[in-house]
């Protein structure tokens, strides 16, 4: 049986790479990682500067939450989040 912090996690698969994705949104609005940190935890999102940083290299997989507050500081949808640059 999974434990419960595992049911909302997304898994990184090696096609999509979703923090990179993130990275690339944020760095096109000239947001550093730690203020995106600020941020996420302003809306509720319990994160650390260094869960973040290995979300983005891929080392860490993100939660739902997590997704849905960089959406919404990112101003975009998961569509964009998940889309494949290959």
């Amino acid at each position: 049986m999974k434990n419960q912090d595992s049911i909302n996690r997304v898994i990184q698969v090696n096609d999509i790479n979703i923090g990179n994705n993130i990275a690339i949104l944020r760095k096109s609005l000239n947001i550093k990682q730690t203020d995106m940190v600020t941020k996420l935890q302003l809306i509720g999102i319990d994160i650390s500067i260094y869960s973040y940083n290995r979300i983005e290299k891929g080392t860490q997989n993100p939660t739902v939450s997590f997704l849905l507050g960089c959406c919404n500081i990112l101003g975009c949808d998961m569509n964009r989040i998940f889309q494949c640059n290959k």
